[in-house]
C-alpha cells in the first residue's frame, strides 16, 4: 500500500492524462451524483484512499457508475443474496469464477479507487488489472487455557489471545464471464499472512513453517491460478489451471467469504486446495458440472515420485524408501451444481480429490453436498454434509505401530510422516477398533447447518449447529463424536469494515478432546470448549 501510495503521488494531476469537463454542480455527493465521485476524493493518493473510506461509512453498496454494464446475463437465475450483509451475492461453488455474473474490474476497492487518477491506475483499469486484499485481526476468550489448546476448534487456535488471522493481497484480473461473444482470461495470485496459513498449508509448499518449525503466524499462497473463459460452449466453459480453493462448502479459508469469523468442524477437517485443472461449464442457466484432475489434496506436484528413506523397515512400509507423500498423485474431482430460476434453491454435488485413497499428508476422499434456500429476504439456511475417508492408516492401538516406550515403527522413522521427517502437525494415526490390525479406514461424518436472518442491510445474525463423528480419530487426535452450536453477528459500517462478534459451544462426546496439544506432549483433559471471538476486516 505505501508503494502504491508513493505511486499514485508522483502521478497525481498528471498534466498528459486527459480531462473532462466539470459535470459535478451543487453538492458534490456521488450517491446524487456519479460525476462528483473525483471532487469528492481529492487527487493525492492519501486524500483519494481516506475519503475512500469517508464515502462508503454507513451504505451498503458504493455509488452506481449508471455507465456501469449490466453485471449478469439478463436471463441468469436472480441473484439470491447481497454484500453487505452477507459474504457472497451468488451461493458459493469453487473452482470457477462465477459464470455469468462476473465483469472485470468490479471489485470495490480503496486503494484502486485511490490510483484511479494515476497513469499506472489508469493502465490497471484499461488491462482489467486489480490489487487489493484486507487485513483482519481477532481476539477470543476461551475456557481452554494450553497453548493450542483451542483446537480441534479452528481459526483460533490459541485460546485467550489477540491475533492477526490473516493479511491478503489478492491481484488478479477477473474475465468478463456475462458477455457470450469472445474468449477471455483471467488469473489470481493470493499470499497471506497470518496465524490462519496453518490452516491452508500444503505439504511441500512453504511448509517446514507448520510442520518443521510449528510457528505461529507464517505465510502461504492458496490461490495462484489462470483461466480462461470460453463463452461458445453452452452457456460457457471456464478452465482453470494452477492451485485454487477446492469447489465443495459453504465455508472458505478466506475470511470475507465466511458468516462467521470462526468455522465449523465441518470445514476445519476438509479438503482445503487442490493443484491441478480443472473444467467449469454451464450446461444450461441452472446446471453446472465441473471434473478436474489434480495431485491430490494440499500436495504439490513436485511430491509426486519422491522418496525418503524408511528408517525403520515394516509390515506396511517394508522397504528402504517409502513415498515422501503417498496422497501426491494423480486424482479426480466431479461435481455437478443445480440453481432455480428464482435463485432460492441451490444444490451441488461433489467428489473430491478421488484416488487410491491411502494415507497420505490430507489425501481425503471427499464426497458429499450442500444445499442453500432462501425463504426470503430476511431469512435463508445453508446445509452441508459430507464422508470423507483415507485407506491404509497405521493403527495407534497397535503397540507395533505406536507405544509408550517409543519403540513403534511410527515413533522410529518407518512412515513418511513419523516424528523424524514431521515433527510437527503430523497426520494423526487412526485409532481401529482392533488392536490386531495394523492398518484400517479412517472416516470423517459431518452435517452442518447455518441458520441466517438478515436484520438490517449492514446486519446478518447466523446460527451454526452441526454434528462430527470422527470415527477413528484420524482427523481431530480423538476418536469421538462432537456436536458444536455457535451464534455470530456481523455488523457492516461500510462495505469495506465489517466486524464479526460470536460465541461457540463444543463438546465431545466419548472422550476428552480439548484443552491439550499433542505438538508439546499435553494430553486433552477437557470435553468442552466454550468459545467467545471476535474479529474485524478491513478491505483495502
Amino acid at each position: 500500500m505505501a508503494a502504491m501510495g508513493f505511486v499514485g503521488n508522483a502521478y497525481a494531476a498528471d498534466a498528459s492524462l486527459p480531462t473532462k469537463a466539470p459535470a459535478c454542480k451543487g453538492v458534490v455527493d456521488p450517491y446524487k451524483n456519479y460525476a462528483c465521485l473525483d471532487a469528492y476524493l481529492g487527487t493525492t493518493f492519501a486524500e483519494r484512499f481516506i475519503n475512500y473510506y469517508r464515502l462508503e461509512w454507513g451504505h451498503e453498496a458504493p455509488p452506481a457508475d449508471p455507465k456501469a454494464p449490466p453485471g449478469r446475463r439478463a436471463y441468469w437465475p436472480a441473484t439470491p443474496e447481497s454484500t453487505p450483509p452477507y459474504p457472497f451475492t451468488e451461493w458459493p461453488y469453487g473452482g470457477t469464477t462465477s459464470i455469468g455474473v462476473t465483469r472485470p474490474s468490479s471489485i470495490d476497492s480503496p486503494l484502486m479507487t485511490a490510483i484511479s487518477n494515476t497513469t499506472v491506475g489508469q493502465w490497471m483499469n484499461d488491462n482489467h488489472l486489480q490489487v487489493y486484499g484486507w487485513v483482519d485481526p481477532s481476539a477470543n476468550f476461551s475456557t481452554s487455557t494450553v497453548k493450542g489448546g483451542n483446537a480441534p476448534a479452528a481459526y483460533a487456535y490459541n485460546p485467550n489471545t489477540l491475533q492477526l488471522d490473516q493479511a491478503v493481497v489478492y491481484i488478479e484480473r477477473l474475465p468478463d464471464t456475462v458477455q457470450k461473444d469472445h474468449v477471455d482470461w483471467g488469473f489470481r495470485f493470493a499470499p497471506i499472512y497470518g496465524e490462519n496459513y496453518r490452516y491452508t498449508t500444503a505439504y511441500g509448499l512453504f511448509s517446514s513453517q507448520l510442520l518443521n518449525q510449528n510457528q505461529n503466524n507464517g505465510f502461504d499462497i492458496p490461490m495462484a491460478y489462470g483461466e480462461v473463459f470460453i463463452p461458445q460452449v453452452m452457456e460457457g466453459l471456464m478452465v482453470r489451471i494452477g492451485r485454487y480453493i477446492s469447489i465443495p462448502d459453504i465455508e472458505a479459508q478466506l475470511a470475507p467469504n465466511n458468516y462467521m469469523s470462526s468455522h465449523s468442524m465441518t470445514y476445519t477437517f476438509d479438503n482445503y486446495t487442490n493443484t491441478g485443472i480443472i473444467a467449469s461449464l454451464a450446461v444450461t442457466k441452472n446446471w453446472i458440472v465441473q471434473a478436474g484432475i489434480t495431485v491430490g489434496t494440499e500436495a504439490m506436484p513436485w511430491h509426486v515420485g519422491t522418496s525418503l528413506t524408511n528408517l525403520d523397515p515394516n509390515p506396511i512400509f517394508p522397504g528402504s524408501t517409502f513415498k515422501q507423500d503417498p496422497g501426491a498423485q494423480p486424482s479426480g474431482t466431479l461435481g455437478v451444481r443445480y440453481t432455480s430460476d428464482s435463485g432460492n434453491d441451490d444444490i451441488q454435488i461433489v467428489a473430491n480429490g478421488i484416488n487410491n485413497g491411502t494415507w497420505g499428508y490430507n489425501n481425503l476422499q471427499w464426497i458429499g453436498g450442500t444445499y442453500y434456500h432462501k425463504f426470503n429476504d430476511q431469512w435463508h439456511i445453508s446445509f452441508e454434509t459430507y464422508n470423507e475417508h483415507q485407506q491404509n492408516v497405521p493403527n495407534q492401538n497397535n503397540p507395533a505401530v505406536f507405544n509408550a516406550q517409543g519403540t513403534g515403527f511410527f515413533q522410529l522413522g518407518g512412515t513418511p510422516f513419523s516424528p523424524q521427517y514431521m515433527p510437527f502437525n503430523s497426520p494423526f494415526l487412526a485409532q481401529c477398533g482392533s488392536p490386531q490390525v495394523l492398518t484400517c479406514t479412517a472416516s470423517y461424518q459431518t452435517f452442518l447447518t447455518y441458520v441466517n436472518y438478515r436484520i438490517t442491510p449492514l446486519d446478518n445474525i447466523s446460527y451454526r449447529a452441526e454434528f462430527v463423528d470422527d470415527l477413528q480419530g484420524q482427523r481431530t487426535g480423538t476418536k469421538t463424536r462432537y456436536v458444536e452450536t455457535g451464534i455470530g453477528w456481523q455488523h457492516w459500517f461500510s462495505p469495506q469494515i465489517e466486524f464479526r462478534p460470536e460465541v461457540s459451544y463444543y463438546k465431545s462426546l466419548d472422550a476428552f478432546a480439548f484443552n491439550g496439544n499433542p505438538n508439546l506432549g499435553i494430553p486433552a483433559n477437557r470435553n468442552y470448549a466454550i468459545i467467545a471471538l471476535s474479529d474485524i476486516i478491513i478491505h483495502f
